[in-house]
């Protein structure tokens, strides 16, 4: 038996646009999302440069307790499968939920939660290690 798929929405966060829109208009523009290190100091490291996503304020997208929770990673596929299921036009109402599936691709996460928590750890002690570093660390949390 074949079995058929159809791709319906699409959603991006991505270092040259934080929207689908945003990305293609980057794309058509041959606009390269490599730039300088922001997000960290980088002056004790060779490499100066990486792909991040800018201009980004996790709280026009998550209530406060929520980005404290949420790992940047999974932050993304959120706010990506957002979109994606904005623009297919799914709700409850046109929608049997368990004919739907999203896919999540991404090669790891939890970068960020993973360095503050090892800090947290050498310079506070492991009582102060947040109980949600296991969750927000998983590179398959995203998905969940």
């Amino acid at each position: 038996m074949e079995k058929r798929v159809v791709i319906t929405g699409i959603g991006a966060i991505t270092p040259i646009g934080n929207t689908v829109e945003q990305m293609w208009q980057a794309i058509e523009n041959q606009k390269c999302g490599i730039d300088e290190i922001t997000l960290f100091h980088s002056d004790t490291l060779k490499t100066k440069l990486a792909a991040e996503v800018k201009e980004y304020d996790p709280l026009e997208h998550f209530e406060p307790k929520q980005v404290k929770r949420l790992d940047r990673c999974s932050q993304f596929a959120m706010i990506a499968a957002r979109e994606a299921v904005k623009q297919s036009g799914i709700t409850k109402e046109n929608t049997n939920y368990e004919r739907v599936g999203i896919f999540v691709s991404t090669g790891i996460g939890g970068l960020n939660t993973i360095q503050e928590q090892c800090e947290v750890n050498y310079v506070k002690g492991s009582n102060r290690v947040s109980p949600m570093f296991i969750p927000m660390s998983i590179v398959n949390m995203p998905a969940r």
